[in-house]
């Protein structure tokens, strides 16, 4: 509570009426669980690639080029 009050400004509610109140709490408190976990260092930070696709290992073996935006994202 002391950090909602104090760092989110949660004495006084921005909105007026019941419903538009809920809203802005729930998501005060989504913002403040999000901004927690994000300063949490991950259990297992050994970063594991994923293995490769069968038409990935397909492409290796027969030495194509995999297209540049293959699993990467873009």
């Amino acid at each position: 509570m002391n950090e909602l009050v104090n760092d989110h400004q949660m004495r006084r509610c921005r909105y007026h009426g019941v419903a538009k109140a809920h809203v802005q709490h729930v998501l005060t408190a989504i913002a403040v669980t999000i901004e927690r976990l994000s300063t949490q260092e991950p259990a297992d930070s050994a970063y594991r690639p994923r293995s490769p696709t069968a038409f990935q290992q397909y492409l290796d073996e027969n030495e194509l080029p995999r297209p540049r935006w293959w699993r990467q994202g873009q």
